[in-house]
This record gives structure tokens, C-alpha cells and sequence, in this order.
């Protein structure tokens, strides 16, 4: 039980406790008595649900009012005031305007149905419980509060644009540098290796060891700084990746030559867009280190939907020892899935190969 609920608990047991007492210290109607007390504490605890359903507490409590009212209690109608507060908070002010002017006509009606003669009299005791001042002050501090929260919420939400901006401009500029600083040397890297392969080649000289070395590492390392500036530059217009992407991922995989099998389990609720794009980035950034460095032929990716949970598995038969040491991917893929509440296993597997398996929580909580 969260903790609102139980100040709404509370306040809704002091209101209809409030009301109570006033009805047992006040003239007690002969007739109809005992369902006079049952409106009076029944009005005080619907106020336990204003915040989950604050229309239907604000016509319960307004049926108490008038239930009361007519079974003889001169009673102020509270709980029907804190019902107004609780509407105009949650923004249903139309509803609250309209069940307050209908009160304040109900209640004079209510009291001469219910055997006052006197329309004077009945007009003043309405006033009585029913002031136009408690209502509008109701109205007022329900809607006050409203536009605080309301601000609050759009300073926060500025506050997160101006940090997500700043963070896009550091990317941007991070991505500026890499190009000016790395790009350049490692082209001319990799072209006067590629070129010293192919003379050495065109000769019929055997190309050093050193030399061929070089050629790939120059390679690698531009495919490399590419996809780091493709990721770096990635603009937030591009829609996001989720579950729904990771089959072309396996399939990319198989045309790539690798054996990769992919396996959805369990039934297939929506989940998280966080949880999903992590999901889709965990399977993408194994299926990679296959591709690179596994050596493997086979791969299986495995989704398992769980109550609570998203467990995604990658095990392939690559080459792997326990002193494999975790790289920049891993590390970023443990970040990722940390920052979710989630757990993740890597390491090589018993039969051969490398195992990749995270659990990711999909609890709304």
C-alpha cells in the first residue's frame, strides 16, 4: 500500500469520524436516525478513493450530504467540500462547478421534501451547511495546488530538455573532434599499408607479417571510429530500436555467413521502450563480438518473456577461455543493463563457446 493511500485512509477515517460526532452532539432526528449516521460515516469514507476516482467521490459524498440532510442532521456537508478540493486538483473543475451549483440548490430542496415548511428556514439552514464561501475557498485551494504541481512538473521537464540538449551538443562535439583528430592519421595509416601490401604483392616479394598486421589493424580500427561517429551523431528523430528489430538483427547475422537461430518464448506483452531498446542493444552488440572476435559458426539468441522479467540469452561456439577479458562493448552493455535494475552473466560456456544473459525487469514499478 502505497503511501497516499494511506493518508487518504486516514483523513477519510477522521472526516467520517469528524461528521459522526457532530451528528451525535446535535439534535438527534427520531426518524430515520440510524440511516442518517450511516450517510454521515459513509460520505467521510468514500473520501478514501478522491485521488483513484474523484468523480464518483464527488457525487457519493454530495448522496450522503443530501442523505443526512433530509433524514433531520444538521450536519456542515465536509466531506463533500474535501470532494470539491479532490476534483479541481485532478482538473475536473466543469464537474465540480456543476455538482456544486446543483448542491446548493439540492440541499433547500432536500430539507422542505423532508418535511420543513418554512422556505426561509430552509434557505437559511442550507446556508448554514452549505456556504458559498467553502465552496469557492474548496475550488480555489484544489486549483492552486493543480497549477503548482503543473509548474513544477513543466520546470522539471525543461530542466530534462535542457540537460538532453546539452548532451546531444557534448555528443556532437566529441563526434567533431574524433573525426578531426582520428580520421585523417588512420586513413593515411591504412592506405600506405594497403599501398605498401600491393607494390611488395606486385613485385612478387613476401609481404611482412608486421606489414599485413598493420593493413587490418588500419582497417579495423576505421570501421571501428565510423560506427562510433554513426552512434555518436545518431539524431532522436530516428525511431528507436526495440524487440520488434532484433529478428533483422539474425538475420543480418545469417547473411553475414554466421548460423544464427533466434528464439521467442512466453506470451509476448508490451514491454518498457527502455527495456526494449536495451534488449535490442545487448542482442546487436553480441552478435558483433561473434562476428569479430568468436570465431564462431553458430550463434543462438533466445528471448524469454517471464512474469516480471525479460531474459535475453546469446550463446555461441566460439573460441572463449576464462581469461577472456571483458571489452568496451560488455562494459557498456553491463552499464546499460545496471542502470535498469536488471542483471547480467557473461562468460565462457562449459561446452565451448561464449554466453551472454541478461535479465531485464519489466515491472511498471
Amino acid at each position: 500500500m502505497s503511501r497516499a493511500w494511506i493518508v487518504d485512509g486516514v483523513i477519510a477515517a477522521g472526516v467520517a469520524a469528524a461528521l459522526l460526532i457532530a451528528g451525535l452532539s446535535g439534535p438527534r432526528p427520531a426518524e430515520f436516525a440510524v440511516l442518517g449516521y450511516v450517510f454521515l460515516v459513509a460520505g467521510g469514507l468514500a473520501l478514501a478513493a478522491r485521488r483513484r476516482a474523484p468523480i464518483a467521490v464527488l457525487a457519493a459524498t454530495a448522496v450522503c450530504a443530501l442523505g443526512y440532510q433530509a433524514a433531520g442532521f444538521e450536519v456542515p456537508v465536509v466531506a463533500y467540500l474535501f470532494a470539491v478540493y479532490a476534483a479541481v486538483r485532478t482538473g475536473h473543475r466543469v464537474a465540480a462547478v456543476v455538482a456544486s451549483v446543483l448542491m446548493l440548490a439540492g440541499v433547500p430542496l432536500t430539507l422542505l421534501a423532508s418535511g420543513l415548511h418554512d422556505a426561509g428556514e430552509a434557505f437559511t439552514q442550507s446556508r448554514d451547511v452549505l456556504q458559498l464561501a467553502w465552496l469557492i475557498a474548496a475550488g480555489a485551494a484544489g486549483e492552486a495546488l493543480r497549477q503548482a504541481e503543473r509548474r513544477a512538473d513543466e520546470a522539471e521537464r525543461t530542466r530534462e530538455e535542457t540537460a538532453r540538449r546539452r548532451a546531444d551538443e557534448e555528443r556532437l562535439h566529441i563526434a567533431r573532434e574524433l573525426h578531426d583528430s582520428l580520421t585523417h592519421q588512420i586513413s593515411v595509416i591504412k592506405v600506405q599499408a594497403e599501398v605498401a601490401v600491393h607494390l611488395a604483392r606486385k613485385r612478387g616479394e613476401d609481404v611482412p607479417e608486421a606489414l599485413l598486421a598493420i593493413r587490418d589493424a588500419g582497417r579495423e580500427a576505421a570501421r571501428e571510429l565510423r560506427a562510433t561517429l554513426e552512434a555518436l551523431r545518431e539524431d532522436d528523430r530516428d525511431p528507436p530500436r526495440g524487440l520488434g528489430d532484433v529478428p533483422e538483427l539474425v538475420r543480418r547475422a545469417r547473411s553475414a555467413g554466421l548460423d544464427a537461430r533466434l528464439t521467442i518464448e512466453g506470451r509476448r506483452d508490451d514491454v518498457p521502450a527502455a527495456v526494449g531498446r536495451t534488449a535490442y542493444r545487448i542482442v546487436q552488440e553480441s552478435l558483433t563480438n561473434i562476428a569479430r572476435h568468436a570465431a564462431a559458426a553458430t550463434a543462438s539468441v533466445r528471448i524469454d518473456h517471464r512474469p516480471g522479467a525479460l531474459v535475453i540469452r546469446v550463446d555461441d561456439d566460439g573460441r572463449a577461455t576464462v581469461d577472456t577479458a571483458p571489452g568496451v562493448g560488455l562494459t557498456g552493455m553491463r552499464e546499460r543493463v545496471t542502470a535498469l535494475g536488471g542483471r547480467l552473466h557473461t562468460g565462457p560456456r562449459r561446452e565451448g563457446g561464449f554466453s551472454v544473459q541478461a535479465e531485464l525487469p519489466v515491472d511498471p514499478a
